[in-house]
């Protein structure tokens, strides 16, 4: 900052005019002895007019001098810096103006009659300090001090500070200081203001900094590529997943152009000028090797003063496809899943329809045969229908073994045993041209598993392998060893993490498409011609699997032959204990008897009081079952009441309640359970001996028995006797005699 020139203010004009002495009028000539009178008058002449010059010398200083000291007054009041006289007891001899408007702005402010009261204390010593250096030197200055004018008013100045000597008509001159204080609040201010904007500059740089790290940060950390590209498309920025991504280190890609990765993307950079960012979707793009990737894409565009940049974000959807093929495998599943619980439900509800129609055909053939003389032809007629009933029974049960509502008797198998069993007879109705091959692994663990139904499971793939082969020459090939299935196929089978044994059973025929693997499973689906097949083999095994805990794998295709892979559980102590627990359940299901009354047994039932029939009550929607029912246990001696609504007997039962010696209910009633009829009548009656009939028994239905207190668990359709057997065990068992 530049310091004003003062030296205006130094009165040393003033003081050296002051100094000068008044000139003195010249001495007259000494008088000499004698001279005359005129001579005398004409030196007084000449002394009066020597005199009026010098009086006319003195009138022109007199005036020279208070016009300077005018000037130097009007410049002292109006000079725009605040100028005092202090005195050597730092009283305010004379201040201008400026001064007084600076130091005493209002009334009420101290009066500006000594300089220190105002110097702030932390300043003191320094303007102590330059006064007594202005006393050597004459003059000093002081940067920045405050002063203090108030509780809320300060000025922070420069001080200058000129020594003068005040001359005195009689003495030696007066010490005075001239002090300037040049106000330095506007200068402070515009200083703090730039420092202020400095430290904002530098805390938006810092923040710049901050941020364009931050940013670094989420471009290095983001999933997905990002890649940056000039005006040229040329590429200025590859972040690291965009390195994994395409395979490219960051210093070999860069500079490179766009193309290089994403060839379809550069074409569109064009929608530059219509927009500021886009979606472009799925697209192929190259890894720095050439293997071709599929990425969706999206750009941005961003223009500033240096042109135009362009960021493309790449997301690899190769995890993506992945995840989708994976759901859409599941998806199937689990329609597939659905279907087949649908088709089984409703295999079940055909079943016990059907079972009602069987057992009455069945019974009633029965009593016809035991009405019918030997020898007769009708008994021939009669005897036919019974076998093919029979065999409707058997398909019947089929469907129930698919629709798993026939628990199996599961214990520890030897599959080798069974394998080696089932060898036997294959080998007896193979067709010539067919060769069976088999090839089991040594010391195969047993499996927890029902040897019937693994055997018909086999005996079913080895035929569909025959049929599908037919006339041409090939192979059936078995093979059994332990496995235990990997993630993905244990999610696919829905199997346990847990050892298995294989079964597989493959074979060189056509093999099949798509749309017959995903039907093959379904029950009377079948690709044989008309009357060759009821389509219920594959569903057969399909339930043997669920029913075993197990689960069936289909590989094949076309010209390639097929593959079924069945996984059985191996047997563990644990398993095995759990089985024979299940088997030993206290629910006694009804088995035939071995010696059994024929059709003609006596009028009285076994066990039964001389004169004093059993009272059984049969409960069942069907009417024809109810009467047939009745004629065979009236033939036995017992007495019977039928009842088509449950709720008829319930009355019925509480109406009487000890008039009754068993209870036989079906289950699957309209509008009613057996299960709850069971409920009611041990209420009414505990004791009373209760069985439950279904041809449609699942582990659900057998524990809910269990729980209500049923005795026993009748399959339909039954043969006569094992009904009237399990009817005489169940009253005899009861019998108080």
């Amino acid at each position: 900052m530049s310091e004003p020139d003062l030296s205006f203010l130094d009165p040393a004009g003033r003081q050296s005019a002051a100094a000068e002495p008044t000139p003195r009028p010249p001495a007259p000539h000494p008088r000499a002895p004698g001279a005359s009178a005129e001579g005398l008058v004409a030196e007084l002449r000449a002394y009066q007019a020597e005199l009026e010059s010098q009086n006319k010398v003195l009138r022109y200083s007199q005036a020279v001098a208070e016009s300077a000291y005018e000037r130097f007054e009007t410049l002292f009041a109006s000079v725009p810096l605040a100028l005092m006289v202090v005195d050597d007891h730092d009283m305010v001899v004379q201040a201008n103006s400026m001064a007084h408007r600076s130091f005493q702005p209002t009334e009420r402010d101290r009066p500006l009659t000594a300089l220190m009261p105002f110097v702030c204390p932390q300043d003191a010593a320094r303007v102590r300090e330059a006064f007594a250096q202005a006393q050597d030197l004459g003059h000093s200055e002081v940067k920045e001090v405050v002063f203090t004018i108030s509780e809320a008013t300060r000025i922070t100045g420069d001080l200058h500070i000129a020594h003068i000597d005040a001359p005195q008509t009689s003495g030696p001159p007066l010490s005075q200081f001239l002090c300037a204080v040049i106000d330095q609040g506007p200068l402070l201010a515009e200083r703090q203001a730039l420092q202020h904007s400095a430290e904002t500059l530098q805390q938006r740089n810092e923040q710049i900094r901050a941020s364009e790290k931050r940013l670094e940060a989420v471009i290095n950390s983001a999933l997905d590529a990002i890649i940056c590209v000039d005006q040229h498309q040329r590429i200025t920025v590859f972040n690291p997943t965009a390195a994994a991504l395409f395979q490219c280190s960051a210093s070999d890609a860069l500079g490179s152009t766009l193309d290089r990765f994403l060839p379809d993307a550069a074409q569109a950079l064009a929608f530059a000028q219509l927009t500021t960012q886009a979606l472009l979707g799925e697209m192929t793009a190259l890894t720095a090797s050439g293997k071709e990737l599929a990425v969706e894409v999206s750009v941005s565009f961003e223009r500033h003063a240096d042109g135009e940049t362009t960021t493309v974000f790449a997301r690899d959807l190769t995890g993506r496809k992945k995840a989708e093929a994976h759901r859409n495998e599941l998806e199937a599943q689990l329609r597939e899943s659905h279907k087949m619980q649908a088709v089984g439900t409703m295999a079940g509800g055909i079943a016990h329809d059907f079972n009602n129609i069987l057992g009455a055909i069945l019974g009633n053939v029965e009593l016809a045969k035991a009405d019918c003389a030997a020898g007769s032809p009708v008994l021939e007629s009669l005897l036919e229908i019974d076998k093919a009933g029979r065999r409707a029974r058997d398909l019947v049960r089929q469907i129930l073994t698919f629709s798993r509502n026939e628990p199996p008797q599961r214990s520890a198998v030897s599959l080798a045993e069974v394998v080696h069993d089932t060898e036997r007879l294959l080998r007896v109705t193979l067709p010539p041209a067919i060769e069976l091959h088999m090839q089991l692994q040594a010391g195969l663990p047993p499996v927890l598993a029902d040897a019937t139904q693994v055997e018909q499971a086999l005996l079913n793939l080895c035929t569909n392998a025959v049929h599908a082969i037919g006339t041409e020459r090939g192979s059936i090939h078995v093979e059994a060893a332990t496995v235990r299935p990997d993630q993905r196929l244990t999610e696919r089978l829905g199997l346990a993490p847990i050892d298995y044994v294989a079964l597989t059973v493959r074979d060189t025929g056509p093999g099949m498409d798509a749309a017959t693997l995903e039907r093959i499973f379904e029950p009377f689906f079948t690709t044989k011609p008309v009357g060759q097949g009821t389509g219920l083999g594959l569903a057969v095994v399909h339930g043997v699997m669920r029913t075993h805990e197990g689960g069936v794998d289909v590989q094949s295709a076309p010209g390639q032959g097929s593959r079924f892979t069945l996984y059985f559980p191996v047997a563990t102590d644990t398993t095995s204990g759990a089985a024979a627990v299940v088997q030993a359940s206290p629910v006694q299901q009804a088995s035939p008897p071995t010696a059994m009354a024929s059709a003609s047994a006596p009028a009285e039932s076994v066990g039964a009081a001389p004169g004093k029939k059993h009272h059984v009550m049969y409960v069942d929607d069907d009417q024809a079952l109810v009467f047939l029912v009745q004629r065979l246990l009236r033939r036995r001696g017992y007495e019977v009441s039928g009842y088509t609504d449950p709720h008829e007997a319930t009355v019925a039962l509480r109406t009487a309640p000890q008039a009754y010696d068993l209870l036989v209910t079906d289950y699957n009633m309209p509008g009613f359970c057996g299960v709850d009829l069971v409920r009611e009548a041990r209420l009414i009656r505990p004791d009373l001996p209760v069985a439950l009939a279904s041809g449609y028994v699942t582990a659900e239905i057998e524990q809910a028995a269990l729980a209500e207190g049923a005795q026993a668990l009748i399959h339909k359709p039954n043969d006569v006797e094992e009904l009237c057997a399990t009817v005489q065990r169940l009253i005899v068992g009861h019998d108080p005699a």
